[in-house]
């Protein structure tokens, strides 16, 4: 399975601007730019998308684990969020901070985490991201 993205960018750094699309038309020239980067202008950057993606992927993840384990989630809910830091000349993700919040009924405490904890490292985003990933978890009764 491959799946596809692209970018366009005109100008330079700090005053151009660029668009990203999907194969899958879900996003079709999405503005991203210094401004939406490191301010707070409109529209998307790199760190947000890969943000959704590992909130995505983990969750989906965790379904799998559970379902492995003959389980069913009534609801998994999980925001990723990244950090970028600058290391030298460079910046770098140097982290990814999950928060899940779950409802499985009948399920315990110490199976859940064991099950999360597996589904974070084994989620495909998390192995191709060289950051500390951290979750932070809660199960709802």
């Amino acid at each position: 399975m491959k799946r596809s993205a692209s970018a366009v960018w005109t100008g330079d750094l700090k005053q151009g601007k660029g668009s990203i699309s999907t194969q899958s038309g879900i996003l079709e020239d999405a503005q991203y730019g210094f401004n939406t980067r490191f301010e707070d202008g409109p529209g998307t950057n790199p760190e947000e998308l890969i943000a959704a993606a590992h909130a995505g992927c983990f969750t989906m993840a965790l379904s799998a684990q559970l379902g492995v384990a003959g389980i069913t989630a009534e609801r998994l809910e999980t925001k990723a969020s990244v950090t970028l830091d600058k290391t030298g000349d460079d910046f770098t993700i140097t982290a990814v901070h999950l928060v899940l919040r779950a409802k499985i009924p009948g399920t315990d405490r110490q199976t859940f985490e064991s099950i999360a904890d597996k589904a974070k490292t084994g989620c495909p985003v998390s192995k191709v991201l060289n950051a500390t990933i951290t979750l932070e978890s809660t199960l709802e009764a």
